[in-house]
């Protein structure tokens, strides 16, 4: 069952359209990628579900019901539009924005601790904002989003900034709070990320929604019919057998062994374990597997139009 449903929203800014008539449905309990180019409307539909911006037309059902102001106490939001108050002490601010959220001093304070912890900035507590770097800053509102438990996380570009082993940290705990049962937006244009992390993926390109399922299922819908083939023999007689099904696209030795490698595109009729027989009578075979496209690829395509 889905946490987050977007019914047909379309909001619009004079002689512009942000959103045009989105919909889209996110499971609970998933990591869901917001992706799509700058510009494309996500920071207007992420608004949209904060209740910072209300739509022209469409609504927002949350947990099972219209969304309402009471329900932003159940999400957090991360924007990418980072803000913390540079003159104040660092555990002083981040009590500030868990009282915000609901919670008392002491609790706060505590939930903040075991967090500060978790991220390695506990001899910050004392220290002033001013003083952290963008990384340390931008763990800092990391844990004020999550800190209240919310049933809804939305990060706007969380890595950005980070070194690539305080990127992975973040992951790691985006990934925990997952299995803890929060559901999670996660709007980027890291294609890497959006296979690490991601469930699900919507993709919106100029304020439309062309795009939407599984990772896995978005990956293998888009495929090109390519296989790659590693072989030992000569390269005539494996075209030669292969060559009533298939196109050889391209091909080349494998460095420091005998064998050869073979990248091929399948028609569209042809069956791929015909294929696979005849090139194992052919020449030596050692595997023969598909070329998924990557997030990065499929992304490109789908801006381009060429999906």
């Amino acid at each position: 069952m889905e946490l987050l449903k977007i019914e047909n929203i379309t909001k619009r800014y004079s002689a512009h359209t942000a959103l045009d008539d989105v919909s889209l449905s996110i499971p609970r309990g998933s990591i869901y990628g917001l992706l799509g180019p700058n510009g494309a409307g996500k920071t207007t539909l992420i608004r949209v579900i904060n209740r910072i911006t209300l739509p022209d037309a469409g609504r927002v059902i949350f947990d099972g019901k219209e969304i309402s102001d009471q329900d932003i106490y159940h999400i957090g939001y991360l924007p990418e539009e980072r803000g913390l108050y540079k003159k104040m002490k660092v555990g002083e601010q981040a009590i500030f924005f868990a009282r915000l959220k609901g919670l008392s001093r002491r609790e706060a304070i505590i939930r903040l601790k075991q967090w500060f912890v978790r991220l390695g900035i506990e001899s910050w507590w004392d220290r002033k904002v001013e003083d952290l770097s963008k990384g340390m800053a931008q763990k800092v509102q990391f844990i004020t989003t999550v800190l209240h438990e919310p049933k809804l996380l939305i990060f706007d570009e969380p890595f950005s900034g980070f070194d690539p082993i305080n990127a992975n940290l973040l992951k790691q705990e985006i990934l925990r709070l997952r299995d803890k049962g929060a559901t999670v937006i996660f709007s980027t244009h890291n294609m890497s990320s959006v296979e690490e992390i991601c469930d699900h993926i919507t993709l919106i390109n100029k304020s439309r929604n062309i795009l939407s399922g599984s990772v896995d299922e978005v990956r293998h819908r888009f495929g090109e019919n390519v296989f790659e083939v590693t072989f030992r023999g000569e390269p005539a007689t494996f075209e030669q057998a292969v060559s009533p099904m298939a196109e050889i696209i391209e091909a080349g030795e494998v460095a420091d062994t005998p064998y050869l490698n073979a990248r091929i595109r399948l028609d569209d009729n042809a069956s791929v374990r015909e294929c696979i027989g005849a090139a194992n009578e052919s020449v030596e075979l050692r595997s023969f597997r598909e070329v998924i496209p990557s997030m990065n690829d499929i992304f490109i395509r789908a801006v381009e139009g060429k999906l």
